[in-house]
């Protein structure tokens, strides 16, 4: 092990020195180096978030309880035991957030919709929530309205709770059509305005994080089996949905519906070893092709087959602990995406390490990897999410290759800052969304087919098991306050100018930007300072009143009546 941890650092400073063209013969600038230039004509620009995220209003208005509901109200399954109940106050401040859409100048919106909060127990022959229908309905209008496009995620982690407990969620077969039955009841009641449906945002997670290591709704740890499970039935709802679109609404809508994944970018730690390549293509593949692999090819990667097969066998199993899909079933759901949307935040280092067969298996010793990075890398906030922009290129070249250069909407891409105090000057989110976003421009250079960008997030917000100690927000909200009002922060002059510019025009202009950005972003910071003292004066102020109402009322007690008349001045 040790021998191992030496060799990674010998090859990470030699990595340092390595031309990128020995690295990746597509790449033909340095990873470090700014390009220069604008985006094509027509390029879209948005900002995103997730319901239950941003919305609180969790049980109001005939909103059923989501698994997210019932979790987070577990003592200990997130920090400080914080939950979503409120959020960011999204189901009462719709146009407040349109207003802050406006202010951006965006092309879209990404927003997801609320499963129970539309369909109470999630099954339509059931029950509808008129009240959660219009909801949405009004905010698609409105959206509109400012002549923002709506791209609606139908599936943003919040599974009803009902499914969850009669069912077994995701792990049951049965949500297909459930979730079939709720996708068609949208396309129903927004279709004819809504012309861009995601069917899952990061499936990953919901399968790893909620059936495998149990840290997200439902918090099941079902090893080494119950993440594979999850993934298997989403995939097959997806493509369910996809063909009910194909079938019964693309002519009349002429919309789009596709899926969002979200993965890291793997690298080498030598690339110059065969052992540390197919690591890092492991990484990848166990990632991002688990479920892109399916929709674009037909089948789970080889690799995945191969490598849980093989584990599965060591186990003594009969079958692979990675389900299989049907000679009709591959047929079904291959070419199920009209988009590939993609979320993505870091990169790591991968090399090569066997894990001893265990009884006990797991998603992640399936793999056979280690992750490392590079303590030069930015980390602004937590420890997971390192800025390192030219992961990003390679990560959109490699689904050019690996798919077919499928239509693709980068639909999360941001970083978070975990100070408890206002942040309001992000240069350090200045820098990543300029890094990460130049990239996506080189990548455009390089033949790739991306259509658009969603920077994360609108707002800061409930982020999951971490609660509200994580925020990816261009705008700082104030959660102490009841009125969570909004602030902009540096981030977002900055992106404003990206998208008046569509790209980046000249080293000149850029620059102005930043110092503009940090300029007003430094008043603002004396604004909400100085706006976070009034209340206090306001408390001091009335507490003297009451003192005063009560010494008045003491003195006029003691008085002789008729002589209290003469002191009313004392409190006027």
């Amino acid at each position: 092990m040790r021998r191992d941890i030496l060799r990674c650092w010998a090859v990470l400073v030699a990595l340092m020195g390595l031309s990128v063209a020995e690295d990746f013969p597509w790449t033909k600038n340095n990873p470090g180096s700014f390009y220069y230039g604008t985006f094509p004509a027509g390029f879209l620009w948005g900002v995103g978030s997730s319901a239950y995220q941003t919305e609180g209003a969790w049980d109001k208005d005939g909103k059923g309880p989501s698994i997210w509901d019932v979790f987070t109200h577990r003592k200990g399954k997130v920090l400080s035991n914080e939950t979503g109940d409120s959020a960011c106050d999204g189901y009462y401040k719709v146009k407040d957030d349109i207003q802050l859409l406006k202010e951006l100048k965006v092309n879209h919106y990404l927003l997801s919709i609320s499963w129970p909060r539309i369909m109470p127990t999630g099954i339509r022959a059931e029950q509808l929530n008129e009240k959660g229908i219009q909801f949405y309905n009004d905010t698609i209008n409105s959206l509109l309205e400012n002549n923002i496009t709506p791209i609606v995620s139908l599936y943003h982690w919040d599974l009803p709770q009902v499914l969850q407990e009669k069912y077994g969620g995701w792990q049951n077969i049965s949500m297909i059509n459930y979730f079939n039955d709720y996708a068609n009841l949208c396309f129903e009641k927004f279709g004819d305005r809504v012309k861009h449906w995601i069917t899952f945002s990061n499936p990953w997670a919901v399968a790893e994080k909620g059936y495998e290591t149990g840290e997200h709704a439902p918090g099941l740890k079902l090893g080494g089996c119950g993440a594979y499970k999850a993934a298997h039935h989403i995939i097959k709802t997806h493509a369910k949905v996809w063909h009910s679109y194909n079938n019964t609404w693309r002519r009349e809508q002429r919309g789009m519906v596709g899926i969002s994944l979200t993965s890291g970018w793997g690298e080498p730690v030598d690339p110059h070893s065969q052992t540390d390549r197919d690591a890092a293509e492991r990484y990848i593949q166990f990632h991002l092709g688990w479920f892109a692999n399916p929709i674009y090819r037909g089948d789970y990667p080889e690799v995945m087959k191969n490598y849980v097969g093989r584990k599965s066998a060591q186990q003594g199993l009969g079958t692979s602990r990675l389900p299989t899909f049907s000679v009709q079933e591959k047929t079904y759901i291959k070419g199920t995406s009209d988009f590939l949307g993609i979320g993505h935040f870091t990169t790591r280092y991968v090399l090569q390490k066997n894990f001893p067969f265990l009884q006990v298996s797991s998603y992640h010793t399936d793999r056979d990897l280690a992750e490392l990075v590079d303590p030069n890398w930015p980390a602004p906030g937590p420890k997971w999410l390192y800025s390192v922009p030219w992961g990003f290129r390679r990560l959109l070249n490699f689904i050019k290759t690996q798919y077919g250069n499928p239509l693709i909407y980068v639909t999360e891409n941001g970083v978070s800052e975990t100070a408890q105090c206002p942040q309001l000057c992000d240069e350090w989110r200045i820098q990543y969304l300029k890094g990460y976003i130049n990239e996506i421009l080189k990548a455009l250079n390089d033949g790739v087919n991306v259509k658009g960008y969603t920077a994360w997030s609108l707002l800061d917000k409930f982020e999951w098991n971490k609660g509200f100690s994580e925020r990816f927000g261009l705008y700082h909200i104030d959660f102490k306050n009841k009125n969570k009002p909004r602030y902009p922060k540096a981030s977002v002059d900055y992106y404003k100018e990206i998208i008046s510019a569509n790209g980046f025009p000249n080293p000149r202009e850029v620059e102005n930007w930043h110092r503009k950005a940090m300029d007003t972003c430094s008043a603002t910071h004396q604004h909400l300072a100085a706006g976070a003292k009034k209340p206090k004066l306001a408390e001091d102020a009335k507490a003297l009143e009451e003192e005063l109402s009560k010494s008045f009322r003491m003195v006029k007690d003691h008085l002789i009546p008729g002589e209290h008349d003469n002191i009313a001045w004392f409190v006027g």
